[in-house]
């Protein structure tokens, strides 16, 4: 198996077994583009996992195999370089911002392997800060602080990739329980776990093979409007402090004298909040239709309101929600590519992994990869006995 060959290559290039830490890729169910405006979300970790073996070196400087690459970097701890556009930033950024935390670091050995799509929208990104950064503070004899280890790697995305991202990947990589979704207050940063059973009713992603990178994406064009947004508002209301302070029932009100294009980026928003609060109490009563209903209106405000998707993530939410025992579908993650997330139902997951490809290729001339995934725990470490 893969990991067991990347064990090897560690051994090989660096002659020790080293220790193996593991974080896991996410997909959001629902909550798009609220973390960073203090909405709720609700993410779980996925069973694909960024895995990396490290030891402990003298020095201060980090030597990194990135193995899927085939590609080799030395860090200096001392002197981090930024923004050099691979992904040798976001292990760079993180290390620094633990140090900046008040974590001190030492020289390591690290050989990562991944077997999380890179540009899916499944968060690989995330989960590369929380891996590398739980086994630098390990490594170190620290007591990982799981929040300000995700807060490090959101820190990361923000000075050394360019992306201004929420927390919300950071943390579920670090605190997700299998099992459950992780129901985040992203303004407080309280969360309680949520029960998902995929018994009765499977978790699909499909991949769309679009590509993005949210850095040089509409991503940060999007936060920037809700920033506008938020400052209009805040000239007849000086005390609100984020759009996630806007109640539902206040939206007609707030949004009138906005921009249009303001006013649409509002009601995504306030609407996807809701939506996050009825679909946790739907899968809490088991209620798969409300369920999936929600995740079909999240994708109509993420393409209409906030316009989030692209053509190729309409087609592939499209093809899901036509096959019968799909209870709805939506883009997941950034968007402007990646990854759509279904509910369908346990006797009709056949048939949707049969019919959903050829349909998305029909309307697009594009093939998807599809998998069925399971919520998994967070960062750790594994034992030297216990398989992954």
């Amino acid at each position: 198996m893969a990991s067991a060959r990347a064990a090897e290559a560690f051994k090989a290039r660096f002659g020790t077994a080293g220790r193996q830490f593991s974080a896991p890729g996410r997909v959001n169910l629902i909550g798009e583009h609220v973390d960073y405006n203090d909405g709720v979300v609700l993410p779980m970790a996925i069973d694909r996992r960024m895995r990396v073996w490290a030891s402990p070196r003298g020095g201060r400087r980090l030597s990194v195999v990135a193995y899927d690459f085939g590609e080799e970097a030395e860090l200096d701890l001392d002197a981090p370089v930024r923004q050099t556009g691979t992904w040798r930033d976001y292990i760079a950024g993180t290390a620094f911002h633990l140090e900046q935390a008040g974590f001190r670091l030492g020289g390591a050995s690290l050989l990562i392997a991944s077997d999380i799509p890179a540009g899916a929208g499944l968060s690989s990104s995330a989960a590369l800060e929380v891996a590398v950064g739980f086994a630098l503070l390990t490594l170190a004899g620290h007591e990982v602080d799981l929040l300000a280890l995700a807060r490090a790697g959101q820190a990361a995305e923000h000075n050394f990739v360019g992306t201004r991202c929420g927390l919300m990947d950071q943390f579920v990589a670090a605190q997700a329980r299998a099992g459950r979704a992780v129901r985040l207050d992203c303004r407080t940063h309280a969360f309680d776990l949520v029960p998902v059973d995929t018994t009765h009713c499977a978790v699909v992603v499909a991949d769309t093979g679009i590509r993005h990178r949210l850095a040089t994406s509409a991503y940060n064009a999007r936060r920037q409007e809700c920033e506008l947004a938020l400052a209009a508002l805040q000239r007849r209301r000086p005390t609100l402090s984020s759009l996630g302070d806007v109640a539902p029932d206040e939206l007609e009100a707030a949004t009138a004298e906005l921009d249009p294009r303001l006013a649409r980026r509002v009601r995504h928003v306030v609407t996807e909040i809701a939506r996050v609060e009825a679909f946790a109490q739907a899968l809490a009563s088991g209620d798969w239709t409300r369920a999936g209903a929600l995740l079909t209106a999240s994708h109509q405000s993420l393409k209409d309101d906030y316009e989030a998707s692209c053509p190729e993530l309409d087609a592939l939410a499209a093809a899901a929600q036509a096959i019968p025992g799909c209870y709805g579908a939506r883009m997941t993650g950034g968007g402007f590519g990646g990854c759509t997330v279904s509910l369908v139902a346990s006797a009709a997951l056949e048939t949707f992994l049969r019919a959903v490809p050829p349909a998305y290729e029909r309307a697009t001339g594009r093939l998807a990869r599809l998998w069925v995934v399971t919520p998994s725990d967070g960062v750790g470490e594994a034992l030297p006995t216990q398989p992954e």
